[in-house]
């Protein structure tokens, strides 16, 4: 397959909100594998289209550590069902905001609704780390960064080093 160039703060692609996947065929396959190749290059946990310029509603996750075999989870069209009012406290990283993480409160528990790779509708009741990973990247589907849980002052703070970056850096393209 291939890696995909990642989009990173502040383009505005970050912003978007992402489109619900309708076809489900060899080229959503394929651009599932390009984003789990894009995510374990990078190296990362979590990737969601948008990330890699693309604005449809799907995402990758792989929790597995480093010994053990890979655990790819392709997830389209989630939405969360429930969460509970229990809340983790977990630091946050993010491949679109390179080489900064934040400590971010999220619901300890969450159940997301979610179509697999072939369309067939699925849930999933998730806790702990894989709870937090499907809400940072639900969140980028709807456009929503995890730097927008921090206090105002850290996040222009952040987005203020990311522009100062950005003017040596080529904007994304739209993908779709």
């Amino acid at each position: 397959m291939s890696i995909k160039p990642l989009v990173i703060l502040p383009d505005p692609l970050l912003r978007q909100i992402s489109k619900p996947v309708e076809s489900f065929d060899a080229d959503l396959r394929k651009f599932s594998a390009d984003m789990l190749d894009t995510m374990y290059d990078a190296p990362g946990i979590g990737l969601a289209a948008i990330q890699i310029g693309t604005p449809l509603q799907m995402l990758v996750i792989d929790l597995a550590k480093e010994d053990e075999p890979k655990a790819p989870q392709v997830y389209i069209n989630p939405k969360v069902l429930w969460s509970s009012d229990e809340r983790n406290v977990y630091e946050e990283g993010c491949l679109s905001i390179p080489d900064y993480y934040a400590e971010v409160e999220r619901p300890k528990q969450v159940r997301v609704s979610y179509l697999d790779i072939d369309g067939k509708a699925q849930e999933v009741d998730a806790d702990g780390l894989l709870a937090t990973c499907l809400q940072h990247e639900i969140d980028h589907l709807n456009g929503v960064l995890f730097i927008d849980y921090i206090s105002r002052l850290k996040r222009e703070m952040v987005v203020k080093k990311f522009k100062k970056l950005a003017k040596d850096r080529p904007p994304s393209r739209l993908a779709v």
